[in-house]
């Protein structure tokens, strides 16, 4: 059987005017196409489905079982286009996020009310990873990274800021000079991390620093130079958050932050919420995340 299913519209608009101009004019189709339409469906399904007396046409017994049919499939298929344009549109559901520890908890989580006071059906995941997840598997939805990442096929990415890095010791620590620097104990991280930027920013202050803590979590660098056992290169972000006391004239290194989404994120309502929102917490906060202005203790 080779019947063309966009042929329904038109059975269905002839049987309800009852007349091939009528239904055409409904349809914006001309009579005669009508009637084409007409023969080759019927010719296809090897049944006679209309019959014409002088004023009309008028279903037969197999055109009507056929009609009550097309109308339950004309139905279900304006249903689903109706649905997937309202779930296309609205702001709810689950929204999967994944970014460094410190960007959530020391940054965006200020944010998030808002975000939930204008769309209280959202649910935002927050996953605290740094390593490439798959938007082709759909393991996330938007991904915050401190790198340019390696092409996905799935992929769309841009940046959306920048963040300072400055030197900070604790209150002991005021009043050194940059000399003074490579005199002092460095708390750095493991040597898993040496590839990183901020590790690399050390090796050039002096191949030769003493180092006498070495961490794997930003946090607990904020805490150990909190307690003044050394200085530490952090971004300005936790900081000043934590109290701590900057040295030197402003920061000495900057990443850039990307925003990694699915292609088609794009179309979805609750991901163009979110890209939204993020997007304007990176512009309202960007003088803060760079460093150029002291964050509020």
């Amino acid at each position: 059987m080779n019947f063309d299913w966009n042929d329904i519209p038109l059975l269905l608009a002839l049987a309800r005017h009852g007349s091939m101009s009528a239904a055409g004019r409904s349809l914006g189709i001309d009579p005669s196409t009508m009637s084409r339409r007409l023969a080759a469906a019927e010719q296809s399904l090897q049944t006679r489905l209309f019959i014409r007396d002088t004023t009309r046409y008028h279903a037969t017994e197999a055109g009507q079982v056929f009609l009550a049919y097309a109308e339950r499939v004309l139905g279900d298929v304006q249903s689903m286009l109706l649905d997937t344009r309202s779930e296309a549109s609205e702001v709810g559901g689950a929204v999967r996020l994944t970014s460094i520890d410190f960007l959530f908890s020391h940054w965006l989580v200020e944010h998030m009310p808002a975000l939930a006071s204008t769309y209280p059906e959202l649910q935002l995941q927050l996953l605290v990873a740094n390593q490439s997840l798959s938007f082709t598997r759909r393991e996330a939805d938007f991904a915050l990274r401190l790198a340019r990442p390696q092409d996905d096929a799935a992929l769309v990415m841009r940046k959306v800021g920048d963040l300072g890095f400055a030197v900070y010791g604790a209150e002991c620590h005021v009043g050194l000079t940059r000399e003074q620097w490579c005199e002092q104990p460095w708390l750095a991280y493991g040597e898993e991390l040496d590839g990183m930027p901020e590790m690399k920013w050390l090796g050039n202050l002096s191949p030769s620093l003493r180092c006498p803590l070495r961490v794997s979590s930003v946090s607990t660098l904020v805490q150990a130079c909190a307690t003044g056992m050394g200085l530490a290169l952090l971004p300005c972000l936790l900081g000043e958050r934590h109290g701590l006391r900057r040295l030197g004239a402003g920061p000495e290194l900057h990443r850039e932050v990307w925003l990694l989404s699915h292609r088609d994120a794009g179309r979805i309502g609750r991901y163009q919420a979110v890209s939204r929102w993020l997007t304007e917490c990176f512009e309202r906060d960007a003088a803060r995340l760079r460093g150029d202005v002291i964050s509020p203790g």
